[in-house]
């Protein structure tokens, strides 16, 4: 049987399956979407479901060719994700709890439709768990580290450039004014908006698994370096011209520029990749 067929036989469980996870999910999905609205680190949820979409349709051909064998391990991926709902639930842990609409998919579509369903439809699924904000405790552990290391290269830099400048921690001291490395500074903002358009990006325009992985870890060093170099600009900036002029609309332009220049990286190394291995643009 073909998983379009399957389609076909399992109409009442599907729709079944459809308002019992509105129900689930209708006080936990609308405050994750506000969380996009109202945190910079987290404005690409937007786009998230958008490009998981685009992904199950590039299968769908595939998908509805495929032959269907049920799985009841599937069953213990949906005893799973329900699981980790009542505990997210009950110990107010809203990432527990978002994430596991993504473990519940991916037990249902196990389960009702088997490996090779799942394993075309592993991409979609997998995808939309950058669409889920990191709990805060996991955040601050990974931006106060980056927070020093951009700043101390960022410092370096500026002494080898020939500016006056000292750093205690996270902040930077010039001669007339002081900066701080904050949080959308370390790059971590962009990293995570990076990594899930890198991953969208690779399976877009790799073709081999080594390209992909390679092309997604590049992420890290690209946002990285990109926003080292939005400190930089930042200190000659308050160096020559005061803190102000590193200030308000600055500051804003600043974010925009070091993203776009993160993206023209991306896509540079992308391109690369393929030329290297001989692929024509996917």
């Amino acid at each position: 049987m073909t998983f379009s067929r399957a389609i076909s036989n399992n109409k009442f469980p599907l729709l079944l399956s459809l308002p019992l996870l509105a129900a689930a999910y209708a006080t936990i999905f609308p405050g994750m979407v506000d969380q996009w609205s109202n945190d910079p680190n987290y404005s690409h949820g937007f786009l998230v479901p958008v490009i998981s979409i685009y992904f199950l349709l590039q299968k769908k051909a595939e998908l509805n060719a495929s032959p269907v064998r049920p799985s009841n391990l599937g069953l213990l991926v949906i005893l799973g994700g329900l699981a980790m709902l009542i505990v997210g639930i009950a110990g107010t842990e809203y990432f527990t709890m978002r994430s596991s609409l993504v473990v519940l998919l991916a037990g249902i579509v196990l389960y009702l439709f088997g490996w090779q369903v799942f394993k075309i439809l592993a991409l979609p699924i997998g995808f939309l768990i950058f669409m889920v904000p990191l709990p805060y405790i996991v955040y601050d552990a990974a931006a106060f580290p980056l927070k020093l290391f951009v700043a101390k290269f960022s410092v370096i830099s500026l002494k080898a450039l020939g500016v006056i400048v000292m750093r205690e921690g996270n902040i930077i001291m010039f001669p007339n004014t002081v900066l701080e490395v904050a949080d959308a500074c370390s790059g971590l903002r962009s990293l995570m908006s990076l990594i899930a358009l890198a991953v969208a990006f690779a399976f877009m325009s790799q073709k081999t698994a080594f390209k992909k992985t390679f092309l997604i870890l590049m992420a890290i060093p690209i946002a990285i370096f990109t926003n080292m170099v939005r400190v930089i600009v930042t200190g000659f900036l308050a160096q020559y011209y005061g803190a102000a002029a590193a200030e308000g609309f600055f500051h804003e332009f600043a974010g925009m520029a070091v993203f776009v220049l993160a993206m023209v990286l991306l896509v540079g190394t992308g391109a690369v990749l393929r030329k290297v291995g001989g692929e024509r643009k996917a």
